[in-house]
């Protein structure tokens, strides 16, 4: 099964630059869109031409901001948006169950705009963590991706010196991710390409970074450990362009 990633800053956005037409020459399973900022009945009709079996909306209560949306080419068992994580009702979460898997579509928060923010970011964390846990203990197999808004290691991103104090790169935002796979997780990127450099997910619209390549990997695919073996391939797609950040991939044989 292929899953793609992205955070498309604007879905009606894409759509007019036609940024996701790539999408009929795929053959995908699962497309997990973040940042799409529109209601469910906003959502263009002319993105691509592939059809996928269901789709699943869940908008921000504050229009014009968040949101996530998730294409699928199987029916779920069941859908969630996760309100005990997503507290504050932000669009950020589609929980998809199908076979003894739980795959989730998350627009984390980002926690640059005040310290308020970054408490909020924090919680969101930790309360997502439980949240997966919780799934776990009942027995089901976890698929997780999405914008997480964190650098995890000085290897994901362009310039750590410079950005230590950012959120986004803070040190507490990166040993939470050191406890998610802790806690039994794995960040398929690395399992499949270890220590590679200079491979980025998210560039700032100035100074010129995308093509400088002055970026941050803050997009990830994250799967439980029992599916380890079920790893095929992981990738970030630079080459796709109309966002702010890039899709990203993973493939699983299920």
């Amino acid at each position: 099964m292929k899953f793609i990633s992205w955070n498309v800053n604007g879905i009606r956005a894409i759509d007019k630059k036609d940024a996701l037409k790539w999408v009929d020459e795929q053959d995908i399973d699962f497309l997990a869109l973040q940042e799409i900022k529109a209601e469910p009945n906003q959502m263009p009709t002319t993105l691509f031409s592939k059809e996928f079996n269901s789709l699943h909306v869940n908008s921000s209560s504050k229009k014009g901001q968040s949101g996530v949306a998730l294409y699928s080419a199987i029916e779920p068992l069941a859908i969630n948006t996760a309100k005990e994580v997503d507290i504050l009702d932000e669009g950020r979460i589609n929980e998809f169950h199908f076979e003894n898997i739980v795959f989730f579509n998350v627009y984390f928060p980002n926690g640059q705009s005040s310290e308020e923010r970054l408490e909020y970011k924090m919680g969101f964390y930790d309360r997502f963590l439980e949240y997966c846990q919780n799934l776990r203990k009942e027995g089901k197999s976890i698929v997780v991706c999405g914008d997480v808004n964190t650098a995890h290691k000085e290897i994901d991103i362009a310039r750590p010196k410079a950005n230590e104090n950012t959120s986004g790169f803070l040190p507490m935002e990166r040993a939470w991710i050191d406890k998610f796979l802790s806690h039994g997780y794995i960040d398929t990127f690395r399992y499949v390409h270890g220590d590679i450099k200079d491979r980025y997910s998210w560039w700032s619209y100035r100074a010129n970074a995308r093509a400088n390549n002055v970026g941050w990997r803050i997009d990830y695919f994250y799967v439980s450990e029992d599916l380890k073996d079920k790893i095929i391939n992981a990738q970030i797609h630079d080459e796709i362009l109309g966002s702010d950040h890039c899709p990203i991939s993973l493939e699983l044989n299920l």
